[in-house]
């Protein structure tokens, strides 16, 4: 039986989101957006990035690294959508 694929959940979901909020606004295509994404080093195809976006492709930490350097942002940015937990679990917390 082959391996199920991870779902994405919702850090991933809040980021893809966050990605096409970010790339809209600044104006840029889908084709626009992966081509700076490959000309800083991370090869990547708008049809990756439109995958990244729509949630049918995870997006690992060096794509959103590199699509955060693209648009301009820090990459935490495309993260703030997503409440995580504040520590580690079963730490306490805060």
């Amino acid at each position: 039986m082959p391996p199920r694929p991870l779902e994405i959940g919702p850090a991933g979901q809040a980021a893809a989101h966050a990605i096409e909020r970010t790339r809209a606004a600044r104006g840029y295509s889908q084709r626009q957006l992966a081509a700076r994404v490959t000309a800083l080093g991370r090869p990547m195809t708008f049809t990756a990035l439109s995958r990244i976006e729509r949630t049918v492709r995870r997006c690992d930490i060096d794509d959103l690294v590199a699509i955060a350097a693209a648009l301009g942002t820090p990459p935490h940015t495309l993260l703030a959508g997503h409440h995580a937990h504040p520590g580690p679990v079963g730490a306490g917390g805060t």
